[in-house]
């Protein structure tokens, strides 16, 4: 029985076979690396990785798709929300120091997703996500350019991050109406030592008035908590590179 894409999933199924395979390709995967799926839907991924790890754990949220891939006999099937998975239990689970993650990303949701993810970036070896094209240049932006943001502050300071491939609307049954990419994340060997909550907080003020001065929004948050250390606000938050603000939450911490 065909299964019918559900709109309040965000599900678009990816049907073309050679961009399949370049993602394949993208993820490397090797006999016996431990590694989860975000969204196997139909496994048009799911098969070709399981065939050559030898066995895959798949997180599905629709319970039709759920109990199809339970009945293949190299998948571990966890039926859940992907914001309600602890992957350090995950890893625990599977005897394992860290996961490689993978997935077709919902996008109505790719945002929180990341985020999750990056709360257990301990676990993580590496993730590819194919995601939408717009989502991906703003992870991958570079400072003052109209694509820097908050998100790409928060995922630049934890990940390196590289965009690998191109997918067209025409990919997907149903087609999306965006284009999309592939994303490859592996988290940075040796990150900056840095209060993440505070960070994440300083950002969101630095952004939440993106074509005005820092003065007006980043000024008043550093005046509350009385910092008087130097730093220029006389930019807007995207001509601030990421180890300024890095370097910002530091200071404000120490």
């Amino acid at each position: 029985m065909k299964h019918i894409a559900r709109k309040r999933f965000g599900q678009h199924f990816l049907s073309d076979a050679g961009i399949i395979d370049a993602i394949v390709r993208e993820i490397a995967p090797q006999p016996g690396q431990p590694m989860v799926e975000i969204g196997p839907g139909l496994a048009a991924l799911t098969q070709p990785l399981v065939e050559r790890l030898g066995r895959l754990t798949v997180i599905e949220l629709d319970r039709d798709l759920a109990a199809r891939l339970r009945s293949h006999g190299q998948l571990n099937v966890i039926e859940s929300d992907v914001l309600k998975v602890d992957f350090a239990q995950v890893a625990a689970s599977l005897g394992v120091p860290k996961l490689r993650v993978v997935g077709n990303l919902p996008y109505n949701i790719s945002t929180p997703i990341l985020f999750h993810l990056l709360d257990c970036v301990g676990v993580i070896e590496d993730q590819h996500f194919m995601l939408q094209k717009e989502v991906i240049d703003r992870m991958v932006a570079s400072p003052a350019t109209s694509e820097y943001s908050r998100l790409s502050v928060m995922l630049q300071w934890r990940y390196a991050m590289d965009n690998v491939l191109f997918v067209p609307p025409e990919s997907f049954d149903p087609p999306p109406r965006v284009d999309s990419a592939v994303v490859r994340m592996v988290p940075l060997a040796q990150p900056p030592q840095v209060d993440t909550r505070l960070l994440s907080e300083l950002v969101q003020v630095a952004f939440s008035q993106r074509r005005k001065l820092l003065r007006h929004s980043l000024g008043k948050w550093l005046e509350a908590r009385q910092f008087g250390g130097a730093f220029d606000l006389q930019r807007r938050a995207e001509e601030v590179p990421v180890h300024e603000y890095i370097a910002l939450t530091q200071a404000v911490t120490a």
